[in-house]
């Protein structure tokens, strides 16, 4: 059955009237704002000076970084290398060279110079608490470091900040960690397989400084890693020739031993262990942050849109 034409006759009316109703509130929208548009510049004026006033307040910060390539890929340190290609053999005497996996040696450096263990030891090592957690800015004329009061006393040389339990007054070293960890980065190139690592500080000096003494540490680290992983392995294999009377498994032991001889030579000969340097890290010029440009902009933009919210919340409340 159809509809009677009154029916449709009246749906027309009432969409005409919820268009109509629409394009007045619509209307109504922009005379508010219009009517409101001194309030509206004003509060955008405030929110455009505080934020031109906090962008001149933050201190400059400082990006110090250096491109990376790893060295030549080893097999896993110890006996891991060489057990695919002589366990069979060995297991034969019943000796265990345990897995032949291999293992991506910069993957492991990139994780070690993350991990909570290296950055906490390299604080200690290199001191270099207080100029992580006490800096509030760089005095560029006379190239030294700003120190915040509340939580450090320069002239009496301690910590002066209030002790929040289970804090105390000196930082602890998972304090020191969490802020390295927000200044520094490290990061893998898929397709070149290079490295970058940056250090971001209120001086160019210390962060070109930190990033040097980064890339020394992990090649150090890694360094002494392998070479006590070799003498074991060494110890091991010696242990094992006392042991055995076949001719043909002493002569596979002497060349594991002869590896593993090689493997700490090559570390003891050579300082870029696991990454060498294409491009070392250099003293900034220029800022890497804070965007003051941007701050002014955002903070014009916001202040106006609170300004309009402000301007129709005010005008609906009255009406």
């Amino acid at each position: 059955m159809s509809e009677h034409p009154s029916n449709y006759h009246r749906d027309a009316q009432f969409d005409e009237r919820l268009v109509r109703d629409d394009e007045i509130d619509l209307r109504e929208l922009f005379s508010a704002i219009w009517a409101g548009k001194w309030l509206i510049v004003a509060i955008t004026s405030i929110f455009a000076v505080a934020s031109v006033a906090l962008a001149l307040y933050l201190p400059n910060i400082y990006k110090s970084e250096a491109l990376l390539a790893p060295a030549s890929s080893e097999q896993a340190g110890g006996l891991g290398g060489l057990a695919g290609q002589f366990g069979g053999l060995a297991s034969l005497a019943g000796i265990n060279l345990g897995g032949g996996a291999t293992i991506d040696k910069t993957a492991l450096s990139m994780e070690v110079m993350k991990s909570r263990e290296f950055i906490s030891q390299f604080v200690r090592n290199h001191e270099l608490l207080v100029p992580l957690m006490a800096a509030k800015g760089w005095d560029a004329e006379a190239n030294k470091l700003e120190w915040d009061s509340e939580i450090y006393d320069a002239s009496a040389n301690r910590w002066v900040r209030t002790p929040k339990p289970p804090r105390g007054e000196e930082p602890s070293s998972q304090e020191a960690y969490e802020a390295f960890r927000d200044i520094f980065q490290i990061n893998q190139d898929k397709q070149t397989s290079l490295v970058k690592v940056s250090v971001e500080h209120y001086s160019p000096y210390i962060a070109k400084q930190w990033v040097d003494w980064l890339v020394e540490a992990i090649n150090l680290e890694m360094k002494a890693r392998d070479l006590q992983e070799a003498q074991r392995s060494i110890a091991y294999l010696k242990n094992q020739l006392a042991q055995t009377r076949v001719a043909e498994m002493q002569t596979v032991l002497y060349q594991l031993i002869e590896e593993q001889t090689k493997t700490i030579m090559f570390a003891e000969v050579r300082n870029e262990y696991v990454f060498k340097t294409v491009d070392p890290a250099v003293v900034a010029e220029k800022r890497f942050a804070p965007s003051r440009a941007l701050i002014c902009v955002l903070g014009t933009i916001l202040g106006g849109f609170i300004a309009m919210c402000f301007v129709l919340i005010r005008y609906f409340v009255r009406k």
